[in-house]
């Protein structure tokens, strides 16, 4: 760096004068960056005020602007009638910068030291969970938006908001709005089947907490988890970021196969279940293997968290009870969530602890965690209390059934002989499976070009299935939108099945 009397010669700092940026923060950030950079040395002199908007062709109001703010950063200090100096502070050793590329390219820092939990969690199991900004077909754990009471919201949240600012502003309760917990107490009562007090229900903020909650709470680094294969992923990188180890149990026709899970490891100390619908498959469990299930728990002394995610949509007759309804012995912890049953930005969820686990859920919740947002919960407390949750669950159920019902009509007579799309008792999606040669990636993909989400159900396997087929949701869209989706997913798989070789097995053909 050259020098003269008047302090270090900064080059041009790239001023752009057109950008929103303002000078003063473009010059700042550029010294900064010499600094930390080591172009300008510890202790060197820098240029007077005066010197610097001269230089830079800047007023001397926004030269002395960046120095104020360099000095408050630390990054120089100023000596009486002595000038601006580089803070002697980075002297000290900085952290040496590796890289492969060659000088001037970008220096990149060494990979992270990441904990072992972590860095063992293979990247086929943790993947990432995308949803759409705007809902298509055939997009799944999705609620139909424009069907949502957003005037009603509206006015309960103008409510809330005119209660006193310690409420309102004031830090929520760890466990809960004891408002919420109680209205949500009634409901599951009233409409699972599952009686509990309120002090056992935990507010959290959305299912995927709930889990994270639970494994680190129950599990040691190693402990081996039931989980269903296929199963559902959110759980499943929660279970993987606690630790688990992950023990893949098939699904059958009755649910998760539990003769399976002990010969895989009688010593599980937690199983994940959704048997109301089972993820993906839509399978719902049987009673006897329910009990099955529970019983192994008990013998084994694990615990079994159960996922009832969609199940208060149902649509023939009343459903078979809750895991939890059923359980004796206080093995169940029961995990719900109103990202489905009302809309997922509330990022609302709560879990059901048995007796046993209430207390130590509740200290440490006091001990470790703010909360979710009051203000939501006292919302979804009134919606719950006034009846409107109710009346918006008989809704969406009417709405996903005749949804539903679209789906399958079309894909009868569009799909026939390339995906068999099964009916589903319950829940917001189903499966379709698919015929003769066809790829379920090379389907995925290739539904996506054209605007059509359908998941793959190997992204749900923790290991290989036999069934071969897609996830289709129906709840988001409307039936004209869920037509046009059927007609794009048939030109697709036409496509794919005529260049694979694959024969339609229909002998009926779309004219």
């Amino acid at each position: 760096m050259v020098k003269y009397s008047g302090g270090a010669l900064l080059p041009t700092l790239g001023i752009d004068r057109d950008s929103s940026t303002p000078i003063a923060a473009q010059l700042t950030s550029a010294i900064r960056d010499a600094i930390l950079s080591g172009a300008l040395a510890a202790g060197q002199r820098l240029p007077s005020s005066r010197t610097l908007a001269r230089d830079q062709n800047v007023s001397r109001t926004t030269a002395i602007a960046v120095f104020d703010q360099l000095t408050a950063e630390g990054l120089i200090t100023s000596r009486v009638g002595d000038g601006a100096y580089v803070s002697d502070a980075l002297t000290a050793h900085r952290p040496s910068m590796t890289t492969a590329a060659g000088a001037g390219d970008r220096v990149l820092p060494q990979p992270a030291h990441l904990a072992r939990v972590t860095q063992g969690a293979s990247g086929q199991y943790l993947t990432r969970l995308v949803h759409p900004v705007q809902p298509r077909a055939f997009v799944t754990g999705t609620p139909a938006y424009e069907a949502f009471p957003v005037a009603l919201w509206a006015r309960l949240t103008a409510r809330y908001w005119r209660e006193s600012r310690g409420l309102v502003l004031g830090y929520p309760e760890p466990s809960g709005l004891m408002a919420l917990r109680k209205a949500l107490s009634a409901h599951l009562r009233a409409n699972r089947g599952v009686v509990c007090e309120p002090e056992e229900i935990f507010i959290v903020n959305g299912a995927q907490e709930a889990f994270n909650r639970i494994g680190s709470i129950l599990l040691n680094p190693g402990d081996p988890v039931w989980f269903e294969n296929p199963g559902a992923i959110g759980a499943r990188n929660s279970l993987i970021s606690c630790g688990a180890r992950l023990v893949s149990v098939p699904i059958d026709r009755e649910g998760i196969d539990v003769a399976a899970g002990l010969r895989a490891a009688p010593d599980f100390r937690l199983a994940f279940v959704t048997p109301s619908h089972q993820h993906p498959t839509g399978v719902t469990m049987s009673l006897e293997r329910r009990f099955e299930l529970l019983n192994a728990a008990d013998q084994a002394g694990a615990w079994i968290v159960e996922d009832d995610y969609d199940g208060e949509f149902f649509y023939t007759g009343r459903p078979l009870p809750t895991l939890k309804s059923v359980d004796k012995a206080g093995r169940v912890i029961y995990v719900g969530t109103f990202s489905k049953s009302l809309f997922p930005a509330l990022r609302l969820g709560f879990l059901v602890a048995p007796p046993g686990l209430a207390e130590v859920f509740d200290r440490i919740a006091g001990a470790t965690l703010q909360g979710a947002p009051s203000n939501q919960q006292a919302v979804v407390a009134s919606f719950i209390e006034e009846g409107h949750f109710a009346s918006h669950i008989r809704r969406m159920r009417k709405l996903y059934s005749e949804r539903q019902e679209v789906l399958l009509d079309c894909a009868g007579q569009r799909l026939s002989g390339l995906l068999d799309v099964v009916r589903s008792e319950s829940g917001i999606q189903t499966v379709g499976t698919l015929v003769g040669p066809l790829d379920e990636q090379e389907v995925t993909e290739a539904a996506a070009a054209r605007g059509v989400i359908v998941a793959p159900i190997n992204r749900f396997c923790l290991e290989p299935v036999a069934m071969k087929g897609l996830a289709l949701g129906f709840s988001a869209c409307p039936p004209r939108e869920i037509r046009a989706g059927v007609t794009i997913l048939a030109e697709v798989l036409d496509r794919l099945a005529s260049t694979s070789g694959g024969e339609r097995i229909s002998a009926r053909r779309r004219e």
